[in-house]
């Protein structure tokens, strides 16, 4: 009979060593779940800051009708350079964009290239600063779609919030009222698209879409030679 009542007694002080053990952990705290735009604004962080170079496809149309179309690649991270063809309905010319200098010259032929200034090469999205563009939209009340990959910010922005960050672009783009500004990101970070639907006062909208995809290393741009 005392080795039962022995035995109770250690079944019972086992149950509560078990429910003493089981009472006093602590609970883990929950991670809280990141917002769209913290985690825009960490991929943004987290993006390598070296130079690399990019496809480029840039449309810009008005309704239905394409008023311009450039090809080539292009040179990010580092000042805007690369090498381009340009069509629109008056003209397909080839582009070479240098530091310094844009030149030109009507696609085909062998004639002397046309020189410009560099910051002819802008329009009115700031290509070589897209990092800051999107952290823009995102400052300006941008909305975060995380439905799909790339990411996707939207916002709305004028001319005189564009120049905070490229003022040529942002003169380029004066004549509009407003400007829904939609900017996609993939998870390293990188820019792949941006789209502009520009308003202005008296006339049609213009959308902007820049295209970038095939990132590979920078590509070694200079000067074409005249002839």
């Amino acid at each position: 009979m005392s080795h039962l009542r022995t035995a109770l007694v250690v079944l019972a002080l086992s149950g509560l060593t078990l429910t003493a053990c089981g009472s006093g952990s602590p609970t883990p705290t929950p991670t809280p779940a990141r917002t769209g735009r913290q985690i825009v604004l960490d991929r943004l962080d987290a993006a390598d800051r070296a130079p690399y170079s990019a496809a480029l496809d840039a449309v810009t149309q008005s309704g239905t009708r394409r008023l311009q179309h450039m090809t080539g690649r292009i040179n990010l991270n580092a000042p805007l350079t690369g090498r381009t063809k340009d069509k629109t309905e008056q003209y397909t010319e080839d582009v070479v964009m240098t530091r310094r200098h844009v030149y030109r010259r009507a696609t085909g032929t062998h004639g002397t290239w046309q020189t410009f200034a560099a910051s002819t090469a802008k329009g009115g999205i700031p290509t070589d600063r897209l990092p800051q563009y999107a952290r823009l939209v995102l400052d300006h009340g941008g909305a975060v779609h995380r439905n799909a990959e790339p990411l996707r910010v939207s916002g709305r922005l004028t001319p005189k919030d564009v120049e905070k960050v490229d003022r040529t672009s942002g003169r380029n783009l004066r004549p509009a009222t407003s400007i829904d500004a939609d900017v996609w990101l993939d998870k390293q970070g990188r820019i792949v698209e941006v789209r502009q639907t520009i308003h202005f006062a008296s006339r049609s909208p213009i959308r902007n879409t820049l295209t970038l995809t095939d990132f590979q290393k920078p590509m070694a741009v200079r000067s074409p030679a005249a002839n």
